[in-house]
């Protein structure tokens, strides 16, 4: 039977772990955290959104970056101090605008071949993720806004997503609890949200009881090749190291991944795109009555929402181009938790849990995945702010590439 090492136990490790257990290998993934799913598949905005599948490389998006970088609660901030991989990346980034229209819509395709994945998943093992599959609610405060959002709408659709136009008064009678005026916006009855904490970890649970190992606390220090020339794990758990061969390797580890890539010969150019989210405590009953129910994204703010069961509301947003920072920043949350307020004036605010995560975003924005140049060597990774979305789907499709190369 052979024998397969996943580097990172976020969504795309756990998924990849599957797929490739269910197709008969030995399966063993490196984790450095002590549990599942503790970096960028922790606190996401939840949202399953074939229809937040616009890529970003079009020149619209990069004027408005411009004209934010220099605003501390812009939705995109960029550190403008020099940095070769920051710089080489925003780089390959603009070359990449050509191609805005087709990576978009095999976005969109692959978004909705995921979707049937992930539910099958669930449904099989049995994973409880606050599931709910009210769709999505984009909105719009200017007829400007709205028209360029029926070009990026013909794109979606291009793909195969019904997701159609909705008055103000749709939009009051999709989610009462939206306050605000709005010129117009688009419903995606097929989309849906969930937590991606809770379905990640309990699909590594369901992993190890198909027969997956997972190690955790372990450092993966280097992928070199054995005598034989298969993939050489070296890691590191507790102060002991030790060394492995296996059959393939297959890289997941979000940001991670470029350093693993070189390791290898391979240029995977992965930049981590710091994102911030707020979990609102519902802890009364006005609080539970005044929140959504439908998931909701606010295009001109970059903010999308998902309800989390009964008691838990989760605000995402932002993108900021910081290198490896972690830090939790007030001037980011804050604006997180006025829009809130805004848009939700009964909602109380008093326990509000900030978070941030970094996104591990390919240039093209679309993910990596396949072969690499080494035999045995193979990528699941760079899904960006849609991890959570494609996970699903390209775990599938790395592990149909692994049984084709022979491994």
């Amino acid at each position: 039977m052979p024998r397969i090492a996943i580097l990172g136990a976020g969504i795309t490790g756990v998924t990849t772990a599957y797929a490739l257990v269910q197709r008969g290998y030995r399966v063993t993934v490196f984790e450095r955290h002590r549990y599942a799913a503790m970096e960028t598949s922790f606190a996401n905005g939840g949202q399953l959104s074939a229809s937040n599948a616009e890529v970003w490389n079009s020149r619209a998006t990069v004027l408005k970056g411009l004209r934010w970088m220099f605003t501390r609660d812009a939705p995109l901030l960029m550190n403008p101090r020099p940095g070769w991989h920051k710089y080489s990346w925003i780089g390959e980034f603009l070359r990449q605008i050509p191609h805005y229209r087709s990576n978009t819509i095999e976005t969109v395709r692959l978004a909705i071949a995921a979707r049937e994945h992930l539910f099958g998943i669930a449904e099989r093992e049995r994973i409880d993720f606050d599931l709910e599959r009210r769709g999505i609610l984009h909105f719009y405060a200017t007829r400007g806004e709205f028209e360029s959002a029926l070009k990026v709408n013909e794109l979606l659709r291009d793909g195969g997503l019904d997701r159609s136009p909705v008055t103000p008064d749709e939009i009051r009678a999709l989610e009462p609890a939206l306050q605000g005026r709005f010129h117009g916006g688009f419903y995606t009855p097929s989309d849906s949200t969930g937590d991606i904490h809770k379905f990640t970890r309990g699909l590594a649970r369901a992993c190890e009881a198909h027969g997956v190992t997972f190690r955790y606390d372990t450092s993966v220090e280097s992928i070199g090749a054995d005598a034989d020339g298969r993939p050489l794990i070296v890691a590191q758990c507790g102060g002991e190291r030790d060394a492995d061969a296996f059959d393939g390797v297959v890289v997941c580890a979000g940001v991670g991944s470029r350093a693993f890539a070189a390791m290898v010969g391979d240029h995977v150019n992965v930049y981590p795109v710091k994102g911030y989210s707020i979990t609102v405590s519902l802890d009364d009953a006005a609080s539970r009555e005044a929140a959504p129910w439908v998931s909701l994204l606010d295009d001109s703010a970059k903010i999308v929402t998902s309800r989390l069961g009964a008691d838990r509301f989760r605000v995402a947003g932002t993108a900021e181009l910081n290198g490896f920072n972690r830090d939790i920043r007030a001037d980011r949350v804050e604006p997180l938790v006025n829009w809130t307020r805004r848009h939700f004036p009964g909602m109380s605010t008093a326990r509000v849990v900030p978070w941030a995560g970094l996104r591990p975003m390919l240039p093209s924005m679309l993910p990596k995945v396949g072969r690499g140049r080494r035999r045995g060597v193979f990528y699941n990774t760079g899904h960006g702010h849609l991890g959570w979305t494609l996970s699903a789907a390209t775990a599938e499709s790395v592990a149909e590439v692994v049984a084709g190369a022979g491994v």
